[in-house]
């Protein structure tokens, strides 16, 4: 592999280090440090040890808050008392089978893992990519960017060199169409205009956390489904702008002369997936036809008391409604195109779904473990209260608090790039702090969809950034850390910047962000 860089290029394998820019070389701090860090299974683990340490320390101390619910003491309780020993054995495995995104995770990925296997999701994306004028392929490879975190990790697999072709088959840059694609994905991981397996998973975290002071309190996966369609529409807007107006005029966007650039062909369908996709598309329109038909009525037994639809049984089983969706279409897609040839093909990739989560739900028990801890002690009680009282005593105004959360969590996400991980830790202290100030808990949650999802596109720390890159060495063999960081750098810089504003917007409207979320 060549180790120069050409002009323009930032960072290539064998660039000197102090030609880098400084932003790019914090980059390099930041995978190393990232590195140090443990697996976040044990990452909870040591947290816990020192959660254990703390309330030791707290409880000889005798600290306290008095509960805004019902005007209780509530004292810090040792974790490493007998008490707390009893407690961590009792409940292990409770807390496991009753972490609120398990079941939920399960079902939507038994079905998406049928949209995906059969080959659906792939041939989805590809129409979307392909058949669009070419002022528009910007705008359609960053929207189906959004829409492909239905497929969570699998969207990096069939997106991002979907990006390079769609963007080589008009004329544009194969590297820019990687670029695009990747960081639609990356930075905008949070903003899906269809609900996906990662709404289901904030919404239990998020639930819990509520749950330290309102014990009824309960988010549905999709609470902020309102501001996810507008987050995903912006975004996309927002790549199409600095994709044409800043990063199209480098000068480093040609490939390499001898890279292989046959292989356009790979986004035609063969008749019979074209065949395919049109009578899984119908049975899906079909499908949201009686849904709706049975779930309008207001005598409706989907619906709640009184004909309510935000507290009906239909919202509440969602994550079902869209598990049986998704494999319907699977299962059409993949009997027409020969992807399902007998019944029991139809279970076998459900549990190859299922399997592909195994990290997922290893990584589950450490957090329901810690969680539960957390909350037995009662330090988030005591955090939150007094958090809350001293922004109430200062006057801070809720706008500064949001930022400084947007802010520090982001800074956060540059290390721990697991969503699910970093919630599960800052979710207990910001969501019950929050809602002690009367900000709800899917407000909460909005922004922290921004903070998990604009940095990511920019941290070597993501096993993404690296496939990302894999992906662009395919046009461009000199390329390095650096040279990706420096294509994606601006694009996640104004995603981060666009989402607040809009979440501010929202915010200042009071726009409810899904349906049964509260408006302020």
């Amino acid at each position: 592999m060549t180790t120069t860089s050409r002009p323009g290029t930032a960072g290539g394998p064998g660039t000197e280090p102090d030609r880098l820019p400084r932003v790019l070389r914090a980059l390099a701090v930041v995978e190393r440090l990232g590195n140090a860090l443990p697996h976040p299974f044990w990452l909870f683990w040591i947290l816990a040890a020192i959660l254990g340490v703390a309330s030791a320390v707290l409880a000889a101390t005798g600290v306290s808050v008095v509960s805004p619910a019902d005007g209780e003491e509530v004292v810090v309780r040792n974790l490493f008392s007998g008490e707390g020993l009893a407690m961590a054995v009792e409940t292990a495995v409770d807390n496991f089978a009753g972490f609120g995104p398990m079941g939920t995770i399960v079902a939507v990925i038994m079905g998406v893992a049928i949209a995906e296997r059969t080959g659906f999701l792939a041939a989805a994306m590809k129409v979307s990519v392909s058949r669009v004028p070419v002022s528009w392929v910007v705008f359609a490879v960053a929207f189906a960017g959004t829409v492909s975190h239905v497929a969570s990790a699998a969207a990096y697999i069939i997106l991002v060199p979907l990006g390079g072709l769609a963007f080589r088959a008009v004329g544009k840059s194969p590297i820019l169409g990687i670029v695009v694609a990747y960081t639609s994905i990356a930075s905008g991981y949070d903003a899906s205009p269809i609900p996906t397996p990662n709404d289901a998973i904030f919404a239990g975290i998020t639930t819990e956390a509520a749950r330290i002071i309102d014990p009824s309190a309960y988010v549905s996966p999709v609470s902020n489904w309102f501001f996810n369609i507008a987050s995903s529409l912006l975004l996309a807007t927002v790549i199409t702008l600095v994709t044409k107006l800043v990063l199209a005029k480098r000068p480093d966007l040609d490939a390499d002369p001898d890279a292989n650039l046959d292989d356009v062909a790979t986004l035609e369908l063969t008749p019979r997936d074209r065949s395919a996709l049109r009578l899984a598309m119908l049975a899906g329109v079909v499908a949201l036809a009686v849904i709706a038909a049975a779930v309008l009525p207001p005598s409706s037994p989907l619906r709640g008391e009184d004909g309510s639809l935000t507290e009906s049984p239909f919202l509440g089983g969602i994550a079902a409604v869209v598990a049986v969706m998704f494999a319907l279409v699977g299962t059409v897609y993949g009997m027409r195109s020969g992807s399902i040839a007998k019944a029991a093909d139809v279970p076998r990739l459900m549990a190859e779904g299922v399997r592909q989560m195994a990290p997922v739900l290893v990584l589950f028990f450490a957090i329901a473990q810690f969680l539960q801890y957390f909350t037995w002690t009662r330090i988030g009680d005591v955090i939150a209260v007094n958090s809350a009282n001293a922004l109430e005593t200062t006057g801070v105004p809720i706008w500064i608090v949001f930022l400084g959360i947007l802010a520090l969590l982001s800074l956060v996400n540059v290390l721990v790039t697991s969503g699910s991980a970093m919630w599960a830790m800052a979710a207990p202290v910001v969501v019950p702090m929050l809602m002690l100030l009367d900000v709800p808990a899917e407000t909460t949650q909005a922004l922290f969809r921004i903070a998990d999802s604009g940095s990511t596109a920019i941290t070597p720390m993501s096993p993404y950034f690296i496939m990302a890159l894999g992906f662009l060495q395919r046009y461009r063999k000199d390329a390095g850390i650096g040279t990706l960081a420096s294509y994606t750098l601006p694009l996640a810089v104004c995603m981060t910047v666009a989402w607040t504003l809009l979440f501010f917007a929202w915010w200042a409207l009071g726009i409810p962000l899904g349906p049964g979320a509260p408006v302020r």
